[in-house]
C-alpha cells in the first residue's frame, strides 16, 4: 500500500502562522537570567505565583486544578526572543563544547520561543479577585508570560523507562555554600517577609551558576546574583565552595 504524505503546498495560508496572547504572567523570585536553575523542580524554595489577566481571571477556570499536586506551564523565552534562534548550541550539561541541535536541547534560542516547564502547584487563591497560582520549584523569569497551563497527569506524563542522552539523571554534584556571619544576621532582619530566602540563596548557588566552561575551576571573580529584592555577592573559595559574603537591597527596593 502506498504512503501518503502531506505536502505543505496544500495547507492553507492562513495554517501558516499562529498568534497567542499571554493567559497570564510569572512573578519570580529571579529578576534576572542568570542563577534560574537550568530545570525546574532543582531548586525547591523557589516559590513565585503565576497571575492571571484579563479574561482568563477567572476562577472557573482553574476549577479541579488544585486536585492536581504538579502543572504543566507554557511559557514564552521573553528575554532572549529578539536574540532569534540557533541550529546548533553547546548544552551546559557536555560543558558548553560540543554542539547538537537546537532541537535535542531545552536551550532558549529556539525557532519559536517556548518553553515547558513542571512546577509544583502549592495554592490557588482568590484575592481582590485576582486570581493566582502559587507555585514552587520555579526556573522561571520574573515577568514570563504564560501561555497555558496544563495538570501533570503521573501516569502517562511520567516514563520511568525513558532513556536520554546526556542528560540521564538530575546533577549530583553539588557545590559546598558557606554564608558570612553578616549576610546571616541580614537574612535574620528580613526572615519574617522572606523566611526561604536562606535556603534559596544556598540552593540556587549550589547548582554553580556559573558557565558550564568555568564549572571544576576556581577563579576570583566577584559574582552577583539578584533574588526578590536583594543584591546578592559571592566568590569561590576553593574549587568546590561558595562562600556568600554581602547582600544588600537591589537599587530602588521598597524596605
Amino acid at each position: 500500500m502506498a504512503e501518503h504524505f502531506l505536502s505543505t503546498t496544500n495547507i492553507p495560508l492562513i495554517m501558516s502562522s499562529y498568534q497567542f496572547s499571554p493567559i497570564g504572567y510569572v512573578h519570580s523570585p529571579y529578576k534576572e537570567k542568570f542563577a534560574i536553575p537550568r530545570q525546574p523542580g532543582l531548586v525547591s524554595a523557589a516559590q513565585g505565583t503565576i497571575e492571571l489577566i484579563n479574561d482568563f481571571n477567572q476562577q472557573e477556570l482553574t476549577r479541579g486544578l488544585a486536585d492536581f499536586s504538579h502543572i504543566w506551564v507554557l511559557f514564552v523565552f521573553h528575554q532572549t526572543a529578539e536574540q532569534g534562534w540557533k541550529p546548533l548550541i553547546r548544552p551546559p550539561r557536555l560543558g558548553g563544547n560540543k554542539k547538537i541541535g537546537v532541537l535535542a536541547s531545552r536551550s532558549t534560542f529556539r525557532p519559536n520561543p517556548i518553553g515547558m516547564s513542571v512546577l509544583s502547584l502549592d495554592d490557588i487563591r482568590v484575592t481582590n479577585k485576582q486570581c493566582l497560582l502559587h507555585v514552587s520549584g520555579l526556573d522561571l523569569l520574573e515577568g514570563t508570560p504564560v501561555l497555558d497551563i496544563k495538570p501533570y497527569v503521573p501516569y502517562s506524563d511520567s516514563v520511568p523507562q525513558a532513556n536520554a542522552s546526556y542528560a540521564t539523571h538530575a546533577p549530583n554534584e553539588t557545590i559546598s555554600v558557606s554564608i558570612s556571619e553578616s549576610v546571616n544576621e541580614f537574612l535574620l532582619n528580613v526572615n519574617s517577609r522572606y523566611p526561604k530566602l536562606s535556603s534559596l540563596i544556598i540552593q540556587v548557588l549550589e547548582q554553580d551558576p556559573r558557565p558550564a566552561y568555568k564549572q571544576q575551576q576556581v577563579d576570583d571573580k566577584i559574582y552577583g546574583i539578584r533574588l526578590y529584592e536583594f543584591n546578592i555577592k559571592w566568590r569561590l573559595i576553593s574549587a568546590r565552595k561558595i562562600q556568600v559574603f554581602d547582600i544588600t537591597y537591589h537599587d530602588n527596593a521598597t524596605r
